[in-house]
């Protein structure tokens, strides 16, 4: 772990106890802890009950436990409540880890989740934010609402992980489960975020052992796009 990356643990998230939003964080390349991180998120999203309690044990004790937790957490934006309680349960037995007391947690005292969450979407967004933001509302208003609110605001504006590892990690759940234009999205807003292109690919082909080689060439494909190549 470098002296960067403690600093920003550290700091993440205190700058306001009403807004408590993510520090920045550029990653150039893609460290054995995060890779590790990108594939337990595919695996959660996609995996079977064997899988994601191997993966659970792999990453015990060689990835931070709070990203652990975070990106456990998440998991239910992307791949349902039962996939996110049963992660979190076996994560318990293997761990041994308690769960945090609400003052842990420090989440009750955020008093705005739908400022957080306009701040943290808009960032993954960039200059698509406003037409993300008026395609959303198209589909029905109460999505948009609960995009803002809970995806972006009570789980991806967590500042417990930083946003370029949340992303990278989004990349991997949205490619497991084969959600293209999700994976469009979340491919821009890795790089928003903070990641590297390198870093972005890295993370995919963390990813490829676990998808089939037909999905994993038009990812490729989908991502020079992104690029612009």
């Amino acid at each position: 772990m470098s002296e960067g990356d403690l600093r920003t643990r550290e700091t993440a998230g205190v700058d306001s106890m009403t807004a408590r939003r993510h520090v920045s964080v550029t990653l150039d390349t893609l460290d054995a802890e995060t890779a590790a991180l990108v594939r337990l998120a595919a695996v959660l999203a996609g995996g079977s009950e064997a899988e994601v309690r191997a993966e659970l044990s792999e990453v015990n004790g060689g990835v931070d436990p709070i990203w652990v937790e975070e990106v456990i957490l998440q998991t239910y934006l992307f791949a349902g409540f039962p996939r996110a309680l049963n992660a979190a349960r076996d994560w318990r037995r293997i761990s041994g880890r308690l769960a945090p007391t609400p003052a842990e947690d420090g989440e009750g005292d955020v008093l705005d989740f739908v400022a957080r969450g306009e701040a943290t979407c808009a960032t993954v967004y960039g200059e698509f934010y406003d037409r993300l933001r008026m395609n959303i509302r198209g589909l029905h208003p109460a999505l948009d609402r609960w995009m803002i609110t809970e995806g972006y605001g009570k789980v991806l504006g967590r500042p417990l992980l930083d946003l370029a590892r949340r992303e990278l990690c989004v990349v991997a759940a949205c490619a497991i489960a084969r959600q293209d234009r999700q994976l469009h999205s979340h491919l821009h807003g890795a790089l928003n975020a903070g990641a590297a292109a390198g870093v972005v690919t890295a993370a995919l082909h963390v990813v490829s052992p676990l998808i089939g080689d037909d999905d994993m060439r038009r990812y490729l494909g989908l991502w020079a796009r992104v690029q612009g190549k």
